[in-house]
């Protein structure tokens, strides 16, 4: 026994025909409804704000905790009072740059 070969192109139009004579209207050839133009979006993009950063030295011990903070032009006074803290105390004491914001 032979299969009969149908097309998917006879079915459609099968369908079709069976839809006209029912009535009813199958999801392809819905008629289109007019699109409305999509709002605008908004930006949801948040500005970015101007941070301003002022550069210290700050005298640090072992554990990062930092002892003293001096004005980016006194380095040489952090210094000094690194080396005097590292001779005096256990711990070794280390000068590093700072950054912090500039409140206006």
């Amino acid at each position: 026994m032979a299969r009969k070969v149908v097309s998917r192109k006879a079915k459609r139009v099968e369908a079709d025909a069976a839809a006209k004579k029912s009535g009813s209207v199958t999801k392809t050839k819905k008629a289109a409804a007019p699109k409305k133009k999509a709002a605008p979006r908004k930006s949801r993009a948040k500005s970015a704000k101007d941070i301003r950063l002022k550069a210290f030295w700050g005298v640090f011990n072992q554990t990062l905790k930092r002892v003293a903070l001096f004005e980016y032009n006194e380095r040489k006074k952090a210094e000094k009072m690194a080396a005097e803290l590292t001779a005096g105390g256990k711990s070794p004491h280390f000068v590093q740059l700072v950054k912090d914001v500039v409140q206006e």
